[in-house]
């Protein structure tokens, strides 16, 4: 009776090692990149929401003649203030969303530097001031 002698498959310990080592290369790589471009787009986002709260501003401003004061805030976007009969919003289509870290916008009218109005994100850090990816996002 002949033996057949049965092969066994399957991977050896050292192209397991060689595969793992490949694998941490590429996280090792690729892992720093894809976090910083998700700040990237945190802030793009911040960006582009304080655009879109410009241009509702704008419109706001168009229908009652000003902005809207400091102290009625973005909320006047939103909801008519007791006091502004030419008001014909809302001039956004839900309430006003806090930035991409979860603070919200500040809103100050009029503004600096003979600005109409401010509007701005303290950014990542939530605290005024900073530098680089940690900057105040502003209009």
């Amino acid at each position: 009776m002949s033996s057949l002698r049965l092969r066994q498959t399957g991977f050896t310990l050292l192209e397991l090692l060689i595969a793992l080592v490949i694998i941490g290369l590429l996280v090792g790589v690729v892992g720093p990149n894809l976090f910083k471009n998700l700040g990237k787009s945190e802030i793009t986002t911040a960006q582009q929401q304080i655009d879109a709260l410009s241009k509702a501003l704008e419109q706001y401003r168009l229908d009652t003649g000003h902005f809207p004061r400091t102290e009625q805030g973005l909320v006047a976007l939103a909801q008519q203030p007791a006091d502004e009969p030419r008001w014909r919003g809302p001039y956004l289509k839900k309430a006003v969303p806090p930035d991409p870290w979860g603070q919200p916008y500040l809103y100050r009218s009029p503004g600096s530097g003979g600005r109409d109005f401010d509007l701005s994100s303290n950014g990542p850090t939530g605290k005024p001031g900073g530098s680089g990816e940690n900057a105040a996002i502003t209009n």
